[in-house]
C-alpha cells in the first residue's frame, strides 16, 4: 500500500480572507473601500509586511505592526474618502509606481512590488504629496 502525497496547507498570511491586489491598480481601489468601510486590517493586507508609511505627514511607520498602528487611530474618526482617480500605472518589471488624485486637489503615490504569489502590495505610500 502506497502513501499517497498530503495536501499541500496553504501559507498562513495575515490577509487571510481578502481578496489580493492581482494588478497595482487594484491597491488603490481596496484601500478606498476598505478604508471607508472602517476595515483596518484589510487595509493591512495591502501593504508588504517590510513596507513603509509616511503618514502623518512627516512621521514613517515602517511594517505591518506600526502601520496597523496608524490606520486604528486615523479610521477611528470614520473619515469619508475619495479618489479623483488613479493616473496611469507605472510597471517595471516587479515594481510599480501607482498614483491617485485627491479631490482637494491633492495627490498620493506609492510603489508596489509583486509578490511571490503573483499578487501585488505596497512597499512604499505616501498618501500626501501635495498640499
Amino acid at each position: 500500500m502506497s502513501a499517497q502525497p498530503r495536501p499541500k496547507e496553504p501559507a498562513v498570511t495575515e490577509d487571510r480572507g481578502y481578496e489580493p491586489a492581482k494588478r497595482p491598480e487594484d491597491l488603490s481601489d481596496f484601500f478606498l473601500h476598505r478604508a471607508n468601510a472602517g476595515d483596518v486590517e484589510g487595509v493591512v493586507a495591502l501593504y508588504a509586511p517590510d513596507a513603509v508609511l509616511a503618514f502623518p505627514p512627516g512621521r514613517l511607520s515602517a511594517g505591518h505592526d506600526q502601520i496597523r498602528s496608524v490606520y486604528t487611530e486615523f479610521l477611528a474618526g470614520r473619515p469619508s474618502l475619495q479618489s479623483a482617480g488613479q493616473q496611469p500605472t507605472i510597471v517595471n518589471g516587479d515594481i510599480a509606481l501607482t498614483s491617485t488624485r485627491l479631490p482637494g486637489g491633492g495627490a498620493t503615490v506609492e510603489v508596489a512590488r509583486l509578490q511571490p504569489d503573483g499578487t501585488w502590495r505596497w512597499i512604499i505610500d505616501q498618501p500626501s504629496v501635495l498640499p
